[in-house]
């Protein structure tokens, strides 16, 4: 397949500019909402707003008007726990000819909305603050389309299902579309008071106001209501909601510090992740981004959790549990599925359902399945939970065994990918846009392709499983797994290893040649541990230099590579996630002023964008004085392993791990930018025991006192 023919493979189409840079997002389960600063849906832009519940838009237009003109924007924000989107509106003039008989701001509009349990629940407090009574009309346009999240995407389809009859009723729609799957999928519409006229098209309200007086309006937005619970209103929703988000988060750990801008950066953090995971039927799973990837994915998933897991390892848990219990069994090339190979994504959609993509559960990832063993010996790590390995461990063997048969299926000692279904992913790193591979005159790579991060991650699961042996009394299986990790490091350095470019090779192609291209999947070598010391110390410095860093964070590629575009998703931006990796690794090997480095840097890059949300990726332009990082047009945000990666960050300056069974808490080295002074970690669990502590910085070094402490903790200052 030639280079035109798969530019447009999954592409996330930009046709023409976001209808609000400023998007706000509410996520609860399988439903999620988009909406711009008003609270509105527009059909407008990249078409991206809307209420959408398990793959599908159940709502493509919601629109407040006041005297058929939209109200004036005052303020609009998603409270710090992401609970609420609340938006301050008002009136704009009105006339009479040329009269104005209803000033602006006579009539403020406070607008309220969440999202609980497939319900959209929604409350405008309207106060009159005139001198006169006023007589108002109001009307909220409304819409569904009922497109599954690749239509909105951008996939165009041959043939669609059909809308059925809307059913009308006093206060309340009831909008239908039967799929080409033979689902009915509905949306319910429901007001309180009821309106004064009621269609298809929307509501509309004549409400009578004297002055200072307000009337609250209740509108209640629900996905297929005949499957889901029953609306409880607003108030009662509301308690419930609150209830849940609470006791999801009262054991986490908590971080604070003397600089606020990192305290807001920390708190938004922890609700993004928080939002990604409460409600979701794969329990403490996060989802892995807001709008286009809010589904489980292994990768992610994975990730996430060890970016987490000292600040909640119930995700990694979760996370484990989950892909275990979805780990392929047999063979099915159309969806990448080989016995032992964890989930790479699992899609509810009409779409996936009936296979116009291959997504309803879908093995194209070459990673995940390393990452897996990696993330549950780093879970046993730091929890001792030792049943939990118990019970995985053959979950753990059939993922070496892939690793052996189906990875590795030329028998050369490395880990491979092509694909072999006919819409499968061409790229299955986690680069996986179809031109992030490629050779330095350009040029694509040809698969099978073997990926240097991979053979990092592999090396690692090899080490990690021989832990986990040992721990499980097989000794013999420990010698052999810590063997063929050491071959493999061995075989890496010789295939791999680019002197002149003072970093590792991106990829081997399917001709074993060499892609001489610097980019960022090294620095994953780092934190894997594969690469031996002299080379890491090179790699570490390449990656902070003006080729790579850009004053927020590290590029994917050097800006003196072919294809490198800062504006590209993969070709030169900055991800988060992907500098968290890098950090970690550079503080394996000592360099943690160089993790601290990158930690401000996106210290910087929170404090400039909207809400203190670090997105998905920005682009990787050089970072200019008093602008903000360029964002990238269709990122999403939240995306929860870009949420999770300042604990990751921040895990990398303090040389911070923790030793479950000893029920140790280990600093290594720690180092405090000079930008974070002090800094609080509180209500951190260890075992059945947890510790508040504080950290200062004096004079360079890192003084630790130990504030409280319940249970057999000892805190370990190397």
């Amino acid at each position: 397949m030639d280079e035109a023919s798969v530019t447009q493979q999954y592409y996330i189409a930009t046709r023409s500019s976001p209808s609000d840079d400023r998007a706000r997002v509410l996520k609860h389960g399988t439903m999620f909402a988009v909406f711009d600063r008003y609270g509105d849906i527009e059909p407008l832009g990249m078409g991206e707003q809307g209420i959408f519940f398990q793959g599908t838009r159940f709502l493509s237009e919601l629109v407040l008007s006041l005297w058929n003109n939209r109200p004036l924007l005052l303020s609009s924000t998603v409270k710090p726990d992401n609970l609420v989107f609340t938006a301050d509106l008002a009136n704009v003039d009105v006339a009479d000819g040329q009269d104005v008989i209803v000033e602006r701001g006579t009539i403020h509009v406070l607008r309220s909305k969440f999202l609980w349990r497939g319900v959209c629940y929604e409350e405008l407090q309207i106060v009159n603050y005139g001198l006169a009574p006023v007589d108002i009309p109001l009307h909220l346009a409304i819409g569904a389309d009922f497109a599954d999240i690749f239509e909105v995407r951008g996939t165009r389809r041959e043939k669609r299902g059909q809308r059925l009859e809307d059913r009308i009723e006093k206060d309340s729609i009831l909008l239908s579309y039967e799929g080409l799957d033979k689902v009915v999928r509905q949306t319910h519409v429901q007001s309180n008071p009821a309106p004064v006229h009621i269609s298809s098209s929307g509501l509309r309200f004549e409400i009578s106001l004297r002055p200072k007086q307000f009337v609250l309006l209740q509108v209640v937005v629900s996905c297929n209501p005949l499957a889901s619970e029953p609306s409880i209103g607003y108030t009662r929703a509301m308690i419930a909601a609150e209830s849940e988000l609470k006791a999801a988060s009262e054991n986490l750990c908590n971080i604070s510090s003397s600089n606020d801008r990192f305290n807001r950066w920390v708190r938004r953090s922890i609700a993004d992740v928080e939002m990604m995971t409460v409600g979701n039927p794969e329990h403490d799973y996060p989802y892995a981004g807001v709008p286009w990837f809010s589904t489980v994915f292994g990768r992610d998933g994975i990730i996430t959790a060890l970016e987490m897991l000292w600040v909640n390892p119930r995700i990694a848990k979760g996370v484990l549990q989950f892909l275990a219990s979805t780990q392929a069994t047999e063979l099915n090339p159309e969806v990448e599925a080989e016995p032992g190979k964890i989930l790479h994504e699992m899609r509810r959609g009409e779409m996936s359902a009936l296979g116009e993509v291959p997504f309803a559960r879908y093995y194209g990832t070459v990673d995940a399945t390393p990452l897996f063993i990696l993330l549950a010996d780093a879970y046993y790590d730091y929890t001792g939970d030792r049943d939990l390995i118990q019970t995985l461990w053959p979950h753990i063997d059939l993922a070496l065994q892939w690793i052996d048969k189906f990875g590795d299926v030329d028998g050369d000692g490395f880990v491979e990918y092509a694909r072999h279904g006919s819409k499968g992913l061409i790229q299955q790193g986690w680069k996986d846009s179809h031109d992030s591979i490629f050779h330095a005159d350009g040029s694509l790579a040809e698969s099978p392709i073997a990926l240097c991060e991979v053979q990092g991650y592999v090396y690692a699961a090899k080490r990690a499983a021989a832990r986990i042996s040992r721990l499980l009394g097989d000794s013999q299986r420990e010698a052999a797994l810590e063997a063929e990790a050491a071959e493999l490091q061995s075989k890496f350095e010789e295939a791999f290893w680019c002197d002149d470019l003072s970093t590792y090779a991106l990829a081997l192609d399917g001709n074993k040649k060499a892609c001489r291209v610097r980019a960022s999947n090294a620095g994953h070598c780092l934190f894997t541990e594969i690469a031996s010391p002299d080379k890491a110390q090179l790699i570490a410095h390449t990656l902070v230099s003006r080729d790579f860093f850009t004053g927020w964070g590290v590029r994917t590629v050097g800006s003196e590579e072919a294809r490198y575009n800062p504006l590209s998703y993969h070709n030169g931006s900055v991800w988060p996630h992907d500098n968290a990796i890098i950090a970690g690794g550079m503080a394996k090997y000592g360099l943690r002023e160089l993790a601290g480095q990158i930690l401000m840097g996106f210290l910087d890059a929170s404090s400039a964008v909207d809400l203190h949300r670090l997105p998905e990726l920005f682009c990787g332009l050089n970072r200019r004085d008093g602008e903000g990082p360029t964002l990238y047009p269709v990122a999403c945000s939240p995306q929860a392993w870009a949420a999770a990666a300042v604990f990751l960050l921040l895990q990398a300056c303090l040389g911070l791990s923790i030793d479950g069974s000893k029920k140790h808490v280990v600093f290594d080295r720690p180092y405090l930018p000079e930008g974070i002074p002090q800094l609080w970690i509180t209500n951190l669990r260890v075992a059945h025991g947890r510790t508040d502590l504080l950290l200062e910085r004096h004079t360079g070094a890192v003084r630790i006192q130990v504030l409280e402490k319940q249970g057999e903790i000892e805190v370990v200052v190397k």
